[in-house]
């Protein structure tokens, strides 16, 4: 192991991470590792001693990205162990048919649903691992001069307040980052935010007799143009539903009639797997949450700041790649500090440039992804698209990856994922229309020699 990768008690840059979620855990985890002494502040209670966190999906699905950051703090196999496989698409039509789409016909790759909350506690139990990495939970940022490492925390509960100095903090701390929203006081920081006009609300299928009611090695869609369903595994042999559509459906359903008649029409196939009683009851008891895509740029303040995961670039989740993206930057900050040591200052400057354009792309990305998923998938053009690709992909595995391989299955660029399909659609583009052209001139030379034959005749 390199001298940049060890472990080093003796290394003396204080690192505080403000948000104590999935990114910011693995971020401990991954700075921990090199020596660094890291303090990890959440303004919730230990997610070990308390429920999921209301309207957070139960499951997440993981896949490369995120699993190579996991294999780097040594933690891939216990959440493989945990994760439910699933293997491709199943569309679930208005008529109750099925139809099986693989992610991977060549290679048979697959994503994983995790739990949510068991990923956190792995996380945050392996950093106690570490001495140098100290956990501090019922911490609620309230103001930070970021320049000068001084960040100011209340405890929610009992309004004792706390001074943090620090060399460098680290925000991941989620869509509605407090430490990007000071950020924006300092010239030079761009940031935009775009919620979209669709909204979700989460409901459950339970388990049939401690068995899954569906098969589960898919991840289940119930694709209806302007809005869907889908449906993730748990490890409980329930299924977290999420329905996605625009508010202004949502407004319509304001009566159990409603939302039954609703679900009868649209998934019908669906309403015995819930059960009517507890539609209605989970339908009325939430409301449709909001869906923001968060771009910004740089990622960070000089030597002192840096922004990850969500708080850097949070998108839609019709990709999953939210999750993997946060744990990817993990694994680009450690690559470059492997490059520059201890040298914040120049790290912190590539992680940005590296990053931006990237972290951009997947939130486009993500947000054509929903278009596909609710539309796309049941269109004769996109299955024909899809085939070609696989064959393509089939008999050149180095020259043809299919879009969604390259974002899910490989650890390409997200920015070279997107250019490399924009490729493939000019070949495939030019190629039809020449062999359209070479169909018209043929069919226009047969006409005219038929039309001169029977002239002579």
């Amino acid at each position: 192991m390199s001298q940049a990768t060890q472990s080093d008690s003796n290394k003396s840059t204080k690192i505080t991470i403000v948000g104590g979620g999935l990114v910011g855990s693995l971020a401990a985890l991954h700075l921990g590792k090199r020596g660094y002494e890291v303090h990890l502040y959440e303004y919730r209670d230990d997610i070990r001693k308390s429920q999921l966190v209301a309207g957070r999906s139960i499951n997440l699905a993981l896949s490369a990205r995120g699993r190579r950051a996991l294999t780097e703090v040594g933690l891939e196999d216990v959440l493989l162990d945990h994760g439910i496989p699933m293997r491709g698409r199943m569309l679930h039509d208005i008529k109750g048919r099925t139809t099986f789409v693989p992610y991977d016909r060549n290679t048979n790759q697959c994503i994983y649903s995790v739990g949510r909350k068991h990923l956190n506690e792995i996380l945050l139990t392996a950093t106690e691992n570490y001495p140098n990495v100290h956990l501090h939970f019922n911490h609620k940022l309230m103001t930070a001069k970021l320049k000068h490492g001084e960040l100011n925390f209340v405890n929610p509960n009992t309004r004792e307040t706390f001074q943090v100095n620090t060399d460098l903090v680290i925000g991941c701390d989620g869509a509605y980052s407090a430490i990007r929203k000071h950020m924006l006081q300092h010239h030079g920081f761009d940031y935009s935010q775009t919620y979209i006009e669709h909204g979700y609300i989460e409901l459950c299928i339970p388990s049939n007799n401690n068995e899954f009611a569906m098969p589960p090695n898919y991840l289940h869609i119930w694709p209806r143009g302007k809005f869907m369903m889908i449906a993730l595994p748990n490890q409980d042999k329930t299924w977290t539903v999420t329905l996605f559509m625009p508010f202004k459906n949502f407004e319509k359903l304001k009566s159990s009639q409603d939302i039954l008649l609703f679900f009868e029409e649209h998934f019908a196939d669906a309403v015995p797997l819930i059960g009517e009683r507890r539609l209605i009851e989970d339908f009325a008891k939430t409301k449709p949450q909001h869906l923001v895509s968060v771009k910004c740029h740089p990622y960070h303040i000089d030597a002192k700041v840096l922004l990850m995961g969500d708080a850097a670039h949070a998108m839609v989740p019709f990709f999953g790649q939210g999750m993997n993206a946060g744990f990817e930057d993990c694994t680009l900050l450690s690559q470059i500090l492997d490059k520059y040591g201890d040298d914040f200052k120049a790290a912190l400057s590539e992680f940005s440039e590296t990053r931006w354009e990237n972290a951009h792309t997947i939130c486009d990305l993500a947000m054509y992804n929903y278009i596909e998923m609710r539309d796309l998938v049941t269109r004769l053009s996109f299955r024909i698209r899809k085939s070609v690709d696989d064959f393509l992909f089939w008999i050149m595995p180095t020259k043809w990856m299919p879009l969604y391989n390259s974002v899910s299955f490989s650890h390409m660029p997200y920015k070279k994922c997107l250019e490399n399909r924009k490729w493939q659609d000019n070949i495939l583009n030019r190629t039809i229309a020449t062999l359209t052209g070479t169909l018209i001139a043929t069919l226009v030379y047969g006409c005219f020699v038929y039309i001169k034959n029977s002239s002579i005749i």
